[in-house]
């Protein structure tokens, strides 16, 4: 294993849930719309020169097709993994008012503070389930880089934020809680299993503003108020 790598999460681009502003979180999930297509093209002109030989992406299809235009610049077929999953909205699920959306959105952020069996209602999952899946998945890109590789995972707004400030030495409780992480958004950390850095924290689309609605991110993209 090397001892120190770098790796890009991706939160992926805008669906039709996003722009209703709906907590939709359960398997298949909503498809991409038009600009969440286009917002995937523009990764290969902000993420195609990176040294990637792995991408990872979850069981909601709306990953998929965000690294879909990525994999085959890279001629690569993406690993989906579980793991990677938004975390579920269990009762409040395709919700898009203020009070679910903020009870969802502390609870995943308040899991760093503290309250690691916190659960948001009817979810099976707790801070420490969700952490460890996604921790899993993290791993299995580890353990398949050589040195210089840059693995991607493209995953979910709400489980970047929460896992960000889990792992991260350098973001707490407060930045996640107030700084969103748009369609098409990335965090870069660098590190390794027991220490990783936020090196870049980059909360619009990547391609600039041709690509951004922050109108229209979601409800994962919601800061805590």
């Amino acid at each position: 294993m090397i001892s120190l790598l770098r790796l890009i999460l991706v939160r992926h681009g805008q669906t039709s849930s996003n722009v209703g502003h709906c907590l939709d979180t359960a398997e298949p999930g909503a498809d991409l719309t038009e600009l969440g297509r286009e917002q995937a093209e523009a990764l290969v002109d902000t993420l195609g020169s990176e040294p990637v030989r792995a991408m990872f992406v979850s069981n909601l299809v709306r990953t998929q097709q965000t690294a879909a235009p990525l994999a085959r610049h890279f001629r690569l077929e993406p690993i989906v993994r579980e793991g990677l999953r938004e975390i579920s909205a269990g009762d409040l699920e395709m919700a898009n008012d203020e009070e679910s959306i903020q009870t969802y959105v502390r609870t995943a952020v308040g899991w760093s503070a503290g309250n690691w069996n916190a659960r948001i209602p009817g979810s099976e999952e707790n801070g420490h389930d969700v952490i460890r899946r996604f921790d899993a998945v993290v791993s299995e890109a580890i353990d398949s880089a050589a040195e210089g590789d840059v693995p991607i995972l493209v995953s979910h707004g709400a489980i970047i934020r929460a896992w960000t400030a889990a792992r991260c030495e350098n973001i707490g409780v407060d930045f996640v809680a107030h700084n969103a992480l748009s369609n098409t958004g990335a965090v870069v950390i660098e590190g390794s299993e027991d220490r990783w850095l936020v090196t870049h924290w980059q909360e619009q689309a990547l391609g600039g503003a041709p690509f951004e609605d922050p109108a229209t991110d979601g409800a994962a993209a919601d800061p805590v108020r």
